[in-house]
């Protein structure tokens, strides 16, 4: 199995993810988690740490193709 394979099938394990309101009005992923917890603790950490930006964990089935 190559390095590539390996990596592609992690990354559909990971349907939790973080998105961020980029100031073109466009939301972008910047972090994948396994479970719902682990997205809701991330969440909370950049909530504190970056207050002025929106921050949303939402479940996301479109990395499936």
């Amino acid at each position: 199995m190559e390095v590539n394979s390996i990596m592609a099938y992690r990354q559909r394990l990971h349907y939790w993810a973080i998105a961020r309101l980029l100031p073109n009005q466009k939301w972008a992923i910047i972090a994948r988690f396994r479970s719902r917890s682990d997205a809701d603790g991330h969440f909370q950490f950049l909530r504190r740490k970056v207050p002025n930006v929106l921050f949303k964990v939402v479940f996301d089935l479109t990395s499936q193709n």
